[in-house]
């Protein structure tokens, strides 16, 4: 007869729940961990990791098509489209191979199953776990729900796998679309709409807002904006999909714009508009957890309003990053087992990356936010054209911006886009964590020749202290 009392169970075996199993039992807590699909979550199996690994084969194809600037040549060119997407799927599995060997190597029992409150019994929490139509009930002190996310569906226009499709589809696809549609320009659907158009697609991106990445900084979105146009991605903003019709093996899609209704044929459509919490059959009839528009209400240590029960990552809301759930899942953790010194995230300090080409990161307040919180700003910038490693790469486009609190120098936000950004963004991650202000950033020293010295540079801008631009 397997084990089935456990100090902590942990519903969900993604970036937010194996990472709070793994805590768990490092604080000496009896864990297990419950996944119905895959080790991993949708972070390994089918979001953060498999689009890397095609963003890095469309890296590629662009580079053997520009050749010339560094001195190569090439003739014909191709790719095989089924050895791209076996490449990512072989990443992601082998990463999620790791994570069961990550939990056994920490003794933490994995629970194959779909797992939910089953109310209480002796004091503890019940847990049932269906597989293949048989119910196993387990029970621990504590329960995590960590149960992500999926695709937001809108009426009208939801997808068949097919034509029009979610991220899921649009990473294993069977053939290269001539024309592509995506719906939403925030993270999930630029990144798609940069790895279609450098493979050769012809895409439209259509954004209700006034910009695309309307999360980050106006300056940085409209320095991207203008850098897809110029890739040849045409990007329709302050417009909505009215209508997807179906037929014949396309999409013709009716897009408002200011009032006027356009019509468009493509060959496939990527709906990219949003997510909503996996909250539904977890047993939560009946208990005094809280959901608020399909997420999960917690406070700021993942505790809900039902005693013993907690919740993290995607399931509780934005940010949706794979980062903030593991961070959640260690502090809840951490909290539960008396650890001291737990902090709540501070979401500023949370850095968002998008690994379209050129790659936008950030940090912190941007510049509008800044100013409506009420801060008097000191804001530096600073171009790749004046980085000498940039150039070399034979990546100049680029910007790094700083947004500093002009009274007190602390360092409110920053935002760069362009080549190997999403790597930089942690410096600055770092400095907002330590607190540190304009003056700690003049004076470190930053290697040469990096593009971190761009870093430097724009703090310097702030204060009129640039030096090489």
């Amino acid at each position: 007869m397997a084990d089935t009392d456990f100090d902590l169970i942990v519903v969900g075996g993604g970036p937010g729940g194996y990472v709070a199993a793994i805590r768990g039992a490092q604080l000496g807590m009896k864990v297990a961990c419950v996944e119905r699909e895959h080790l991993g979550g949708i972070c390994l199996n089918w979001g953060c990791i498999p689009t890397k690994a095609l963003l890095r084969s469309s890296e590629i194809y662009h580079l053997l098509h520009n050749l010339d600037q560094f001195g190569f040549s090439a003739k014909e060119v191709s790719f095989d489209l089924q050895k791209v997407v076996k490449r990512s799927r072989g990443v992601a599995g082998q990463l999620s191979k790791g994570v069961g060997h990550l939990l056994k190597k920490n003794k933490v029992a994995h629970i194959d199953g779909h797992g939910k409150l089953d109310g209480t019994a002796g004091g503890k929490r019940k847990v049932a776990v269906e597989k293949d139509g048989k119910t196993t009930s387990y029970t621990a002190k504590n329960v995590i729900l960590a149960t992500g996310a999926r695709a937001r569906e809108l009426p009208g226009l939801e997808s068949d796998g097919k034509l029009v499709v979610t991220y899921k589809q649009a990473m294993v696809p069977d053939s290269m679309p001539k024309k592509l549609l995506v719906v939403g320009s925030g993270a999930i659907g630029i990144e798609f709409a940069s790895f279609y158009r450098s493979m050769g697609a012809e895409v439209t991106v259509v954004e209700v807002m006034d910009r695309i990445l309307p999360v980050e900084d106006a300056e940085i979105s409209q320095f991207a904006h203008k850098a897809f146009e110029k890739q040849g991605m045409k990007i329709i903003t302050k417009a909505g999909v009215k209508a997807l019709d179906r037929k014949g093996g396309t999409v013709t899609a009716t897009i408002d714009v200011g009032g006027k209704a356009e019509k468009h044929d493509f060959d496939r459509v990527i709906m990219a508009v949003g997510i909503v919490g996996n909250v539904e059959n977890l047993g939560l009839e009946g208990t005094k957890v809280k959901v608020d528009r399909t997420h999960i209400v917690t406070d700021p240590y993942g505790a809900t309003g039902e005693p013993g029960v907690y919740a993290i990552g995607d399931l509780t809301g934005a940010p949706w990053l794979a980062h903030k759930a593991s961070h959640e899942g260690v502090l809840c953790v951490e909290k539960m087992a008396g650890v001291k010194g737990v902090h709540p995230i501070d979401t500023k300090n949370i850095p968002g990356c998008t690994y379209c080409s050129p790659q936008v990161a950030s940090v912190g307040l941007t510049e509008e936010k800044a100013k409506e919180a009420g801060h008097k700003l000191k804001v530096g910038r600073f171009p790749y054209i004046g980085n000498g490693k940039a150039i070399a790469l034979g990546e100049p486009e680029g910007l790094v911006k700083t947004i500093f609190d002009a009274e007190t120098g602390e360092l409110l936000g920053a935002h760069m886009v362009g080549a190997e950004v999403t790597e930089l963004i942690q410096g600055y991650g770092i400095a907002k964590t330590m607190e540190t202000t304009e003056q700690e950033l003049m004076h470190t020293i930053f290697p040469h020749p990096t593009l971190s010295e761009m870093m430097h540079e724009s703090v310097l801008d702030a204060y009129g202290r640039a030096i090489h631009f």
